[in-house]
């Protein structure tokens, strides 16, 4: 084991995710810093193999009881492009630490979540995204990514080299192999105008229109008040800082105002339906809530993605609007889920797969059109299942 191992394991050796619903005893765990040490890692055993970031998933996508990968130490910047506004980045970096160095390279992130503890191969893997209905999530920002393969071996892929297999790689969930490297398109440096304010539960009548006239739009529907709790996002050229005689408004860095602070640990369950039906699925699950779950105290957040090509993209060939359910994690939430599942199935949704469901191969395979396409590319750069655990047997019927 690794010297740092233990700062990922419990005293008792388990591993745990961020909310504390996930655990894992993992047999080994190896922190390694650079891409070599992963290919002797890959070689010296046949273990299976999971990679964990920051344990942000809801569901058991880093347990293992094989061997824990963390790449903490595989991380910074490599290279900036500035010309075209690109940069190579270790897998391992967290999104946090990625505004400062880019920001002195005059570059930023074209969108991001309200969340940015996760490593960025983990935000990748799983299909991150953040709001704004012209903006995809942020694999949708991948231009190359670099892989370990089982057998140790390194493989390239992007648009243009092995494109069969970079679509299936930009949403993996780490079952091809392990992303070393990432290629990431960039926008020049910006300033974001922040605004928050409350309206009545019928105004989300008119997200979707008004969505269109700002770049981020989103909402949160707070149950003990019924009442939204409204946040824009715009790029300004005005000055840093809280804009003068506004309340709840200021102007920062990109990378400073598209994170909120996020202290108490929480499930989660998110879908992505149609845009067309988000609304009407919003007010489904709002009524839902407040017949059966009226206890609840967490905010329901809505938010708008634009469509991409990628295999397992939960916006794949549609515009969407994503619905995510929170309750607090030391509170039961089997029921609150459950619940509000059947009703994103009504409307078609797909699961957010950092985020809490139930669905199997069965149903998974119906709601994504590429299904079949990724399982060919899967079993192709892994058909020994080494990067597999029960959970990605489940979920791809292996």
């Amino acid at each position: 084991m690794s010297k740092g191992a233990g700062d990922i394991l419990a005293a008792d050796g388990s591993w745990t995710n961020f909310s504390g619903r996930v655990h894992a005893r993992p047999g080994r765990v190896e922190l390694p810093e650079s891409e070599a040490e992963i290919q002797a890692l890959l070689r010296q055993s046949r273990d299976p193999v999971r990679v964990v970031g920051t344990g942000h998933s809801c569901t058991p996508l880093c347990a293992t009881d094989g061997l824990l990968l963390s790449l903490d130490r595989l991380c910074g910047v490599v290279e900036v492009d500035v010309a075209a506004d690109r940069a190579i980045i270790r897998a391992g970096s967290k999104i946090h630490d990625l505004g400062p160095p880019l920001l002195e390279a005059g570059l930023a992130t074209i969108n991001q979540g309200d969340v940015d503890v996760q490593s960025l191969a983990g935000a990748v893997s799983t299909g991150t995204h953040g709001t704004g209905p012209s903006l995809g999530s942020m694999s949708t920002a991948v231009r190359r990514l670099r892989l370990v393969l089982a057998s140790g071996e390194i493989l390239e892929c992007s648009a243009e080299l092995e494109p069969e297999i970079f679509r299936a790689a930009q949403v993996s969930l780490g079952a091809l192999g392990i992303i070393s490297e990432i290629e990431l398109q960039l926008m020049p440096a910006y300033k974001l105008h922040q605004r928050e304010w409350r309206e009545e539960v019928g105004e989300a009548e008119t997200f979707i229109a008004r969505s269109e006239e700002n770049r981020h739009l989103e909402f949160f529907w707070v149950p003990t008040k019924d009442l939204l709790y409204m946040k824009s996002l715009n790029i300004t050229q005005a000055e840093l800082g809280p804009v003068p005689g506004k309340e709840r408004e200021w102007v920062g860095h990109s990378a400073d105002v598209f994170p909120s602070i996020r202290e108490e640990k929480f499930n989660e369950l998110e879908f992505a339906v149609p845009a067309e039906n988000g609304i009407e699925c919003f007010y489904e699950i709002r009524e839902m809530m407040q017949k059966h779950h009226p206890d609840v105290f967490w905010p329901v957040e809505v938010r708008t993605l634009a469509a991409d090509d990628i295999d397992l993209s939960p916006a794949n060939g549609r515009s969407t609007v994503t619905v995510s359910v929170h309750q607090a994690a030391e509170l039961p939430s089997e029921q609150l889920f459950a619940d509000s599942q059947a009703i994103f199935a009504n409307h078609g949704g797909r699961p957010h797969w950092g985020k809490f469901h139930t669905l199997d191969a069965n149903q998974l395979r119906d709601l994504h059109p590429n299904w079949n396409h990724f399982l060919e590319i899967r079993e192709q750069l892994d058909p020994t299942k080494r990067f597999a655990n029960p959970y990605l047997c489940l979920l791809f019927d292996l």
